[in-house]
């Protein structure tokens, strides 16, 4: 154990005091899964397609609805995540506990560059681990990974749609006011692309317990300047509608 540091102290013990395997039922949800953070999106796709409700989450004692549908003659389910590592975080855990294996995400990002205009897609192939969650799931390291195969998956979706994307690093951080200008120079010389909140998170969560995971961003405010910029990112329906569609596309086909 380090006094110095004790956020590095891992401890590769797979079962914690209060673990989800014991408190939730294997198999009430469909092994692939679909998490949002598009409101949104994923109220428009569950009227669409009628989804049903499989599961309502509980974590930190807030409700969300797990809802599940068919494609193609395969079960998905679909959830809205809930903003930063922690929360994001356990939520996953609770629906990888119920029976995801299989999962995307798909979210919006700060960008580090002015030019990757808003509602760029970016496919991250790593995150920088700024945030506190992952060091909980792994030993201490720079950056963890999706899963190829995920990764792939997303990438055969954006390809067939002919959608323009970018494919590189991510910068997760915990700290939404403290991205300064000093880092976000750093973390643009590290080859970061993007800043947001939980992609290392999700990925270590993901790595830990032993699912295959991979996340969909898009190009939101830009942090790239002196002043920031919103662009008015969260209004952007129409990608996040699309990418939400193409996450529930790929991830019919790994």
């Amino acid at each position: 154990m380090s006094d110095a540091a004790p956020i590095l102290d891992f401890d590769p013990d797979p079962l914690g005091v209060l673990d989800p395997a014991a408190r939730f039922q294997a198999g009430t949800l469909p092994e692939r899964l679909v998490l949002t953070f598009f409101e949104p999106a994923l109220q428009a796709t569950v009227l669409r397609s009628q989804a049903k409700v499989l599961h309502t989450t509980q974590t930190f004692g807030i409700a969300k609805p797990v809802f599940g549908l068919q494609r193609n003659g395969q079960d998905l389910a679909l959830f809205q995540c809930g903003v930063g590592a922690a929360v994001a975080g356990g939520q996953m855990e609770e629906l990888i506990a119920l029976g995801a294996r299989k999962i995307l995400v798909c979210g919006g990002a700060g960008v580090l560059d002015r030019s990757i205009h808003q509602g760029h897609l970016i496919l991250p192939t790593s995150a920088l681990r700024e945030e506190g969650l992952s060091y909980h799931y792994l030993p201490p390291a720079a950056e963890v990974q999706p899963d190829a195969l995920a990764v792939a998956a997303l990438e055969k979706a954006l390809l067939s749609r002919k959608a323009p994307f970018l494919k590189g690093a991510t910068w997760s951080t915990d700290g939404l006011y403290r991205e300064t200008r000093g880092k976000v120079a750093l973390r643009r010389a590290q080859g970061c692309l993007s800043v947001e909140m939980e992609a290392a998170a999700l990925f270590a969560v993901a790595q830990f317990r032993k699912v295959q995971i991979a996340q969909l961003l898009y190009g939101g405010d830009d942090v790239s300047g002196d002043q920031w910029d919103h662009r008015g990112w969260q209004e952007n329906f129409s990608v996040q509608e699309m990418m939400l569609e193409m996450c529930v596309e790929a991830v019919l086909g790994f």
